[in-house]
C-alpha cells in the first residue's frame, strides 16, 4: 500500500495503428481535452467522460467528447504494467459505435492481447 504522498509511476502511452495520427485530426479542443484525460490515466486518476466497453473486450474503455456536429471517441486498453494502450480513435455521428470502427477496435485489442501473451511465453523460456 503506498502512503497519500506516493504518487502511482506514471503509464505510457501505447498508440496503435494509425490512432495517434486519427487524434490529431480531431478539432484542437477535442484533441487538448482527450490529451488531458489520457493524461490523467497515466497519473492513476480516473478520466471524466469514459465508459466500459465490455463488448469488445475486458478492460477496455472508451473516452468520449463531442462539439457542434459530431461525437469523438478514444478506445483504450486499460493500464497494464503501467502501459495504457490506445486501441483506435474515430468520429461517430449516430448512436451505435459503427462496426467498421468496432471491428478495428475489437481487432486492435486481440493483436494487443497476442502480443502480451507472447512476450510472457518468451520470458518463461529465458527463466
Amino acid at each position: 500500500m503506498r502512503s497519500e504522498d506516493e504518487k502511482p509511476k506514471l503509464a505510457s502511452v501505447a498508440w496503435e495503428g494509425d490512432s495517434r495520427e486519427v487524434l490529431k485530426s480531431f478539432p484542437q479542443t477535442v484533441t487538448e481535452n482527450f490529451g488531458f484525460e489520457l493524461w490523467q490515466l497515466q497519473q492513476g486518476e480516473r478520466p471524466r467522460n469514459y465508459r466500459p466497453l465490455a463488448s469488445i473486450g475486458p478492460g477496455v474503455f472508451e473516452l468520449r467528447d463531442q462539439d457542434e456536429s459530431t461525437w469523438y471517441r478514444v478506445v483504450y486498453l486499460s493500464r497494464i504494467e503501467d502501459v495504457i494502450y490506445v486501441l483506435h480513435c474515430f468520429e461517430k455521428k449516430s448512436r451505435e459505435m459503427p462496426k467498421k470502427d468496432f471491428q478495428k477496435a475489437r481487432q486492435r485489442f486481440k493483436a494487443v492481447k497476442s502480443r502480451m501473451a507472447e512476450e510472457k511465453n518468451r520470458e518463461k523460456r529465458i527463466e
